[in-house]
């Protein structure tokens, strides 16, 4: 009970736990964290350290490729970070609670969604419907359909989403006009969409 007290202690634990999570194989510095998390880097620090403590992450080292600035020349280098601890004993039961549980409620997903423009349609696939029955991790995770978006704005809430799911996202924007036109065509990217479990956020298509 000690452990599970101090593990829903924070909004910036819950988001790195998940990071982790959904990349178990990778390693990350600190520097990784903070961008992939939106979080700040005090904040970072403090709660990988409370979670190396109780053993949720071990140690690990990475290499990657230095660019020189002068002749372009790549080298390799090692660096130091944490990675996801296998032998953690709550990992299995965690990794349940925390990913079946909405990141994000939907309904504030939309209300930011719709600071973009005029939606008409938003499809959540791939990702969001992962652990449920018949589902599969298709091409796209959110489907956006609509008039004068933003695409800016939609970039931004998609990163929002991402840094509390701990994953990157594959997201899609079309016209009303472009949506239309590829359903009358029966368009395999739509179908890919509509074809496995999905579920719509907002529909004023009628589908």
């Amino acid at each position: 009970m000690d452990i599970l007290a101090e593990l829903f202690s924070s909004e910036t634990l819950i988001r790195i736990m998940r990071l982790f999570y959904l990349n178990a194989e990778e390693v990350f510095d600190a520097r990784e964290i903070c961008e992939r998390t939106k979080m700040p880097a005090r904040k970072v620090r403090y709660e990988i350290n409370l979670l190396k403590k109780i053993g949720f992450v071990a140690n690990g080292t990475k290499e990657i490729l230095v660019f020189t600035s002068k002749k372009g020349r790549a080298r390799k280098k090692k660096i130091k970070g944490w990675t996801i601890n296998p032998q953690f004993s709550f990992l299995r039961p965690l990794k349940a609670l925390l990913l079946n549980a909405a990141p994000v409620p939907n309904d504030q997903m939309l209300r930011r969604l719709k600071s973009a423009g005029t939606l008409k349609l938003v499809v959540l696939t791939g990702f969001f419907l992962n652990g449920k029955e018949g589902s599969q991790n298709g091409k796209v995770d959110v489907l956006v359909v609509g008039d004068n978006l933003k695409k800016t704005k939609i970039d931004s809430v998609m990163r929002f989403v991402e840094s509390k799911v701990g994953k990157e996202l594959n997201y899609a924007i079309l016209t009303s006009k472009e949506f239309q036109y590829r359903m009358g065509m029966y368009d395999k990217f739509i179908r890919d969409i509509f074809d496995y479990p999905h579920e719509k956020l907002i529909d004023k298509f009628g589908l």
